[in-house]
């Protein structure tokens, strides 16, 4: 270390360089996994994640040692998405129909996502589309209070109904695999029920 706080140049070389190539090769494997379980199922093999991935086999296995844990972390990389997205949202003011894309979003991962969660119940690990909006509690308020400003929701619905409901159409949807069209019509029934009834 000299005076001015800054380390000699041979201190730690090729530390720095080894964690990011660590971060782009975790990111890599995560998004090969999400893209080979949706398409194949969560019974595809490790391997082919690793040949999407463009990784060794092994450096699959350095970031997740079983399938289980590679599983649990797609999961939480698709939660973290999305709490990404819906940020996104809440920093949009204008975005007064931001709720209802929350919605759709919310239902699509759970529907792409389906094989995934399915097989992480087999290895006693549930998800619940609930514990993850609840999780999402702080945002889901403000995207509905400023629908209900907008008047593009009734005054009257509560965040834990719609959390509640929400939760209730997607969990369902990804236990009974819904198809693309069902889960539309699902949506929009639940649309129409959130938005502001004629008065006479």
């Amino acid at each position: 270390m000299n005076r001015d706080g800054v380390p000699p140049a041979g201190d730690g070389a090729g530390e720095r360089p080894v964690r990011a190539d660590a971060r782009r090769n975790r990111a890599r494997i995560l998004e090969a996994a999400e893209a080979v379980f949706a398409e194949q199922g969560a019974s595809a093999s490790t391997e082919a994640v690793a040949e999407r991935a463009g990784v060794a086999i092994g450096t699959v296995f350095r970031h997740f040692p079983t399938k289980p844990e590679l599983l649990q972390a797609v999961v939480m990389n698709l939660l973290d998405r999305l709490i990404t997205e819906v940020d996104a949202l809440v920093n949009d003011p204008d975005a007064v129909t931001a709720l209802f894309e929350f919605c759709t979003r919310v239902m699509s991962i759970s529907a792409q996502n389906r094989a995934v969660f399915e097989r992480l119940a087999e290895t006693g690990t549930r998800v619940h589309v609930g514990d993850a909006l609840t999780r999402l509690r702080p945002a889901v308020d403000l995207l509905l209070e400023r629908a209900q400003k907008a008047g593009a929701v009734r005054d009257d619905l509560r965040p834990d109904e719609l959390i509640a409901l929400l939760a209730a159409i997607c969990q369902e949807a990804m236990t009974d695999e819904w198809s693309e069209q069902f889960r539309h019509r699902a949506l929009t029934i639940l649309f129409d029920g959130m938005r502001p009834t004629a008065k006479p």
